[in-house]
């Protein structure tokens, strides 16, 4: 390999530093090798290592970490392998979450229902024939102490896809460390807190943007000092590309996003290389396979520059992407669930060629209904090959240097760019977001793809090609409406035995907090401490700051 001298010593460098992170993590084998026995290099250089190389690509671990984020990457160990899981009550749930523990997953994920989504308790009448259907309903910190029984929180990485109550959510959850006897400090884990996606993609919010937001940067603060290990956001693209948008759109408005929540922190006091390390991301692996590899590579790029050039970063954790990744639930079809897997298995292996620190597969059987304790091991035991059998993770970044990905690369990350000038002349993603123009642009790419796929011009398996006539599937997993009666008589017997006093009189003080300038953090965790619910709390907050009223878009 011929370098110049100044590109040598940055290689030299660089070995170095890997030389002594190996003598404290050593890789996962000693050595690495293919089927054949071709031994395999940790990572492989073009034959010239020139400055444009290293501006657009560098070295793995190292600004701009287009090639990852660390320099071993799965060498050193795998990524974490999550499943997505909640359903009916808390105790159903656990039941779930054990099981895949037990089964070789790493981490856990919590998928919430729509009224635990949008504040309200499983009692509320809004809330009537929806309790436990998409997700765990959790009311108080009651249901959080059963959904972790048995699991020890020092021990594992929870995930939690929550966002306008994130803030409640992640108070129970310390809450329920503290009770089994694990400190703050040593709680590992995620909440989505990711807002502004939920005014132009999803739609689970409650709050006004702006005191949204400040509750945002009171969870960042508040970490930042007392959870110093939980990541206080996972900036999601997921939900934008499942509304419909381009991979460019979803790396565009979920970076912009990002902008606006660096900046929130800063305006608040706070140091961007204070709450910028913690900061995650949450993206989604679609079908075209090289363009989802690429698309998370221009990400890191486009991420790293933006934290350095527009924040004056200077620790390499504050210009990371760190990103969470789930397979594509909008490309799940109902005709036959089974083609799904194959789909999953693709779009898996997308995101650990992209380089993703964690991973969620989805069931065959989840355009249908929540999935069934067969298909959800089958998804797990596609990640699971992917690791262990197809040998994509014993180098790092392996498809550096295709053309064709390089220049997919290339394209994402200027085009994104494009997007992200044209937010900030609006003034940043919270003004594109209120005059509508984000929505604007997701329904415009929605609308062109359903065209494409009803006219026959995008083939989708099973749907407008190779159609087959098949029997309804079976055996599919139905949650019992009684639940709902059930966790509102839980409610009902919580509310009679809690100290309604001290619940009371918490609540007055977050109201209090609300209409000031304090960090509400401490104020919330109080009141899920005496157990005040859910639906109280959110409601306490709904009297000071009111709902969001989403603008009219067409």
């Amino acid at each position: 390999m011929s370098s110049s001298p100044e590109i040598k010593k940055s290689l030299e460098a660089w070995q170095a530093k890997v030389d002594q992170m190996l003598a404290k993590r050593p890789e996962r084998q000693v050595s690495f090798a293919t089927i054949s026995g071709q031994p395999l290099e940790r990572v492989y250089l073009p034959e010239e290592v020139d400055e444009n190389y290293m501006h657009k690509l560098g070295l793995p671990g190292e600004y701009p970490y287009t090639r990852g984020v660390q320099p071993t990457m799965y060498r050193g160990r795998f990524w974490t392998m999550r499943q997505y899981a909640g359903f009916a009550t808390a105790k159903e749930s656990n039941t779930r979450y054990r099981y895949l523990l037990d089964q070789g997953q790493t981490g856990l994920s919590v998928a919430f229902d729509l009224p635990t989504q949008i504040g309200y308790d499983a009692d509320d009448a809004l809330a009537m024939g929806e309790v436990g259907k998409v997700g765990v309903s959790v009311s108080s910190l009651a249901d959080m102490e059963i959904l972790f029984d048995q699991i020890p929180l020092d021990k594992v990485s929870t995930s939690m896809t929550i966002n306008a109550p994130a803030s409640v959510l992640l108070a129970m959850y310390i809450a329920v460390g503290e009770k089994q006897g694990v400190k703050p400090a040593q709680l590992r884990g995620t909440i989505q807190n990711d807002i502004l996606k939920e005014y132009s993609s999803r739609g689970t919010y409650i709050f006004p943007p702006r005191p949204s937001m400040r509750i945002i940067t009171d969870i960042f603060g508040y970490c930042a000092s007392d959870v110093p290990n939980w990541n206080t956001i996972s900036i999601s693209g997921y939900h934008i590309r499942e509304a419909g948008s381009t991979a460019i759109q979803e790396v565009a408005f979920t970076l912009s996003n990002g902008l606006a929540y660096v900046k929130a922190a800063v305006d608040a006091g706070l140091d961007v290389d204070q709450f910028a390390p913690r900061l995650s991301f949450f993206f989604n692996a679609h079908s075209d396979f090289l363009e989802e590899v690429a698309k998370y590579r221009a990400a890191r790029r486009v991420w790293a520059r933006l934290m350095k050039e527009r924040f004056g970063a200077k620790n390499k954790k504050s210009m990371m992407i760190r990103f969470h990744t789930q397979t594509a639930g909008c490309s799940l079809t109902a005709q036959q669930p089974k083609n799904n897997i194959m789909r999953v298995a693709y779009q898996a292996l997308s995101a650990v060629l992209g380089g993703t620190q964690s991973l969620h597969t989805n069931s065959m059987d989840e355009a249908l209904s929540l999935p069934t304790t067969e298909s959800v091991t089958i998804a797990l035991r596609t990640q699971q090959v992917i690791a262990y059998e197809t040998g994509v993770a014993n180098t790092v970044d392996p498809l550096a240097g295709s053309y064709y990905v390089e220049h997919l690369t290339d394209e994402i990350e200027k085009k994104a760019l494009e997007y992200i000038e044209q937010i900030d002349e609006m003034g940043g993603s919270v003004e594109a977001i209120e005059r509508g123009y984000v929505q604007r642009e997701i329904q415009d790419a929605a609308y062109a793809y359903q065209k494409a796929v009803e006219s026959g011009e995008r083939v989708v398996v099973g749907v407008n090609k190779f159609v087959s006539d098949e029997a309804p599937p079976a055996d599919l997993l139905k949650v019992d409406p009684k639940v709902g009666e059930a966790q509102a008589m839980a409610l009902a017997k919580l509310r009679s035995e809690r100290d309604n006093q001290a619940v009371d009189q918490r609540l007055a003080e977050l109201r209090e907090a609300a209409k000031g300038t304090s960090n509400l953090m401490p104020y919330i965790l109080d009141s899920v401490r005496v157990y005040a619910t859910l639906g109280e709390i959110c409601n306490t907050l709904r009297d000071v700051y009111g709902e969001y009223q989403a603008p009219k878009t067409i």
